[in-house]
């Protein structure tokens, strides 16, 4: 294929991994955001490339469970009653894949996306300055003992299947290797070839200088409207002016939806809001990021400090945070860290993107030139090269050996 020009909307880890691919292959990219580059849902992340991370939260049995999640104040689960109504149609469809067949054809979806996520940050950044944040590392499991890891042997055996087996620690040595955990923690479960990213902002800012350094453009403007006047994009509108193209990319995350309903989709897509707490300066930090089965949050080393995410909150795009969540945040925290003590603590709230069936929106639209790269629900992170490089090889006319029905836009109708 001969070198074409695309713009990219949305400056996020998603948007500068597919403009960073098609540049290598050739092609001249725009890329715009009305924000700074990676602070949106990228900023807040756990900063897990989480390859195990590829079962749905919508597993069996969260149908019946799911009421005493919700009235339970220990468990991180939030609705802002208000929202119920406009959340409903979304939460049926979302519910109704909480089954065996819909959650293993799920979890082999988000495998291809983030399977080999490590191995994707590395040939990304290789070479290039964005390297030094992108930290090789087990991601280890706490939890109180083994009836507790047994407890998730379905989440587990999809894991398992997948190619991701776990290493048991269990007893005294749980703590010889994580000496922050709290002594009711008895049992790790321990996964090797993982990683993280030390600063994702600061990670998603410097792919944004290599594409300029590349000869790509980064534009900070708002996009109005496409124009697809004679059925295929030939330009992107907006308030800094027009930008003609032969492809565009929605890498918007969950502000993709309006601009999928001006090429004729409603995505049953929501909001999830997203929590995290920065501890700054701690005595103490993990020696590996973990997930915390016991408060259902993930804490992080990294170069800010200490980073503990995972709340879950359904509510809109409301930007004010809720006080609730972030009580029990650091509640966990204190219950699951006992010694931890930090100079000052940042919070933040994000918005991540959530299709009904959990699975990333990858492809054309249509034949229209306009190509889908959002939805990414918790994997955003750690699919974000991978998803850029699927896009890149469609423009490209490159044939893949991944099966793309999945993630096909078209599939809402």
């Amino acid at each position: 294929m001969t070198s074409s020009h695309t713009v990219i909307v949305g400056a996020g880890i998603v948007g500068a991994a597919t403009a960073i691919w098609l540049t290598r292959a050739g092609h001249q990219v725009t890329l715009i955001d009305k924000g700074e580059p990676g602070m949106g849902a990228s900023y807040g992340n756990g900063c897990i490339l989480a390859s195990c991370g590829m079962v749905p939260v919508t597993t069996p049995g969260l149908i019946p469970k799911g009421p005493g999640y919700l009235l339970n104040p220990d468990f991180p689960l939030f609705m802002r009653w208000g929202y119920t109504p406009k959340l409903l149609p979304w939460l049926m469809r979302y519910l109704s894949n909480a089954n065996d067949g819909d959650t293993r054809r799920i979890a082999k979806g988000l495998t291809h996306i983030v399977g080999d996520s490590l191995d994707q940050h590395q040939a990304l950044t290789v070479g290039t300055d964005a390297a030094k944040w992108v930290q090789p590392s087990e991601y280890n499991f706490a939890y109180t003992d083994r009836a507790a890891f047994d407890a998730d042997a379905y989440v587990w055996g999809l894991r398992r299947e997948a190619g991701f087996v776990p290493e048991l620690i269990e007893g005294p040595a749980v703590h010889e290797k994580e000496p922050i955990l709290a002594k009711s923690l008895k049992l790790l479960a321990v996964n090797k070839s993982h990683g993280f990213i030390h600063n994702p902002a600061h990670y998603v800012q410097d792919l944004v200088k290599l594409l300029t350094e590349m000869g790509g453009k980064f534009v900070q403007a708002e996009v109005k409207d496409f124009d697809l006047s004679g059925g295929k994009i030939s330009a992107v509108d907006t308030d800094q002016g027009r930008f003609t193209c032969d492809q565009a990319v929605l890498a918007t995350g969950v502000w993709s939806k309006p601009l999928m309903q001006k090429l004729g989709i409603n995505v049953p897509l929501e909001a999830e809001r997203g929590y995290h707490i920065v501890f700054k300066n701690p005595s103490q930090t993990p020696n590996s990021p973990m997930m915390m089965a016991a408060g259902k949050f993930v804490a992080t080393p990294m170069d800010q400090g200490l980073r503990c995410a995972g709340i879950v909150e359904f509510g809109g795009l409301e930007d004010t945070p809720s006080k609730a969540p972030l009580k029990l945040l650091r509640k966990k925290v204190k219950e699951m860290f006992p010694q931890l003590t930090a100079d000052s603590e940042e919070e933040w709230l994000g918005f991540r993107p959530a299709p009904s069936d959990s699975l990333p929106l990858i492809g054309e639209v249509g034949s229209s030139g306009v190509y889908a790269a959002f939805g990414h629900h918790h994997i955003g992170l750690t699919g974000g090269p991978k998803t850029g490089r699927m896009i890149a090889d469609l423009i490209s006319e490159k044939r893949s050996n991944i099966d793309m029905t999945p993630y096909a836009p078209q599939r809402f109708g």
